[in-house]
């Protein structure tokens, strides 16, 4: 069967190959699960992996099947699955367990392993291809009611993580209701970001270069949210007209963007770091001012990457949430489709080339409910 793959550290080796077809009892003990895969989203990791930033090929290979944004259709599963049947919609997480005691209790996001196992990115294949084994600890099933949008799940899931861990944090105040937050980045992520904080009743300012009016421009105001272009406005100077913020979610990938972000905190806030930044770019901070300004003013700052099923789950649910709020917002992502696995190229053109775009996503299938 026909997979998207990349020779890992070979810059722009992203080609068409080959897999064998797997099967329910691939997974031991009756715990197979069979996917067919209908749409998978593509994302700056994708390009990265294909610029050979990171990424490792599983033992045995030497490539690595990209995609770790799924969206399936379960086909059959094995003797000993229950949770599952043949014709749920599903979506998968990414990481899995490693051997630290966080992966063994189910928090294998948080794992203390050096060496880690990423569906599409790390030392696992990922989802750009036609069919999938899996076991059912690592599915999530998507309503029919949802399945239009299901390829969204996981960049959802990373919101969820990132939001529900900044209020587990911020436990250590006794009493904290965050009034004003910052997004900075308007692609999905920073999109996504945006409707959470907003289904919880936040005043959200989203930070993005282009001024409006764009597209996204137009999305953020959809929600009730506000949207500032840091190329009128530069983003110290909207943060003391719409801030300070107690909550700052950085999403643009720009570590300059990130830095700039611990100084737009409110007292007591806290700020979530989403960003991957490959390279070894340099840049000239406050440093002392920004330090004196965290412990004076009881500030936090934190990194999260990748979700367990838990915050799959969450996300299924504020997706149904979204969907009653303001229907048909978050099908309007979906901007960039590709049909088909044959077009790869095309699909890296548009997730490297066209700025507009919020999410671009491979097509195998159509979605039928």
């Amino acid at each position: 069967m026909k997979a998207i793959a990349v020779l890992p550290g070979k810059p722009n080796s992203v080609h068409l190959t080959d897999l064998q077809m797997p099967r329910v009892s691939d997974v031991p003990n009756g715990r197979g699960v069979l996917i067919e895969i209908l749409r998978v989203g593509v994302d700056g990791t994708d390009k990265e992996i294909n610029a050979a930033e990171y990424g490792n090929a599983p033992p045995g290979y030497d490539f690595l099947v990209i995609g770790h944004e799924s969206f399936g259709r379960v086909v059959q599963v094995g003797s000993n699955v229950s949770e599952l049947k043949p014709g749920d919609f599903v979506s998968a997480t990414v990481r899995r367990p490693g051997k630290s005691l966080y992966d063994q209790i189910g928090h294998y996001d948080m794992t203390m392993d050096d060496t880690y196992y990423e569906r599409g990115i790390n030392l696992l294949h990922g989802f750009l291809t036609e069919h999938v084994v899996d076991q059912p600890e690592y599915l999530v099933k998507v309503p029919p009611g949802l399945a239009s949008i299901g390829v969204l799940m996981e960049p959802m899931s990373i919101i969820q993580k990132g939001v529900v861990q900044a209020y587990e944090i911020q436990r250590r105040l006794r009493l904290w209701h965050p009034r004003r937050a910052a997004v900075t980045g308007s692609g999905a992520i920073g999109l996504l970001a945006a409707l959470v904080l907003r289904l919880r009743g936040i005043d959200v300012t989203v930070f993005s270069r282009t001024p409006a009016p764009n597209f996204k421009a137009q999305l953020t105001e959809e929600i009730g949210a506000r949207y500032v272009s840091t190329q009128e406005t530069p983003l110290m100077e909207a943060a003391r007209q719409f801030g300070p913020f107690d909550l700052v979610f950085e999403a643009t990938g720009s570590a300059r963007v990130a830095f700039q972000s611990m100084e737009i905190l409110n007292k007591n806030g806290i700020l979530i770091l989403t960003s991957i930044t490959g390279g070894k770019a340099k840049i000239e901070i406050p440093g002392d001012e920004i330090n004196l300004r965290f412990v004076l003013d009881n500030k936090v700052m934190f990194g999260t990457v990748n979700a367990h099923r838990e915050y799959f789950e969450l996300g299924v649910k504020d997706f149904a949430h979204a969907e009653a709020a303001h229907k048909g917002w978050l099908g309007k992502l979906l901007t960039n489709p590709i049909q088909g696995l044959d077009n790869y190229a095309e699909m890296m053109r548009q997730l490297t080339e066209d700025k507009r775009a919020v999410k671009v996503y491979v097509e195998l299938k159509p979605v039928v409910v």
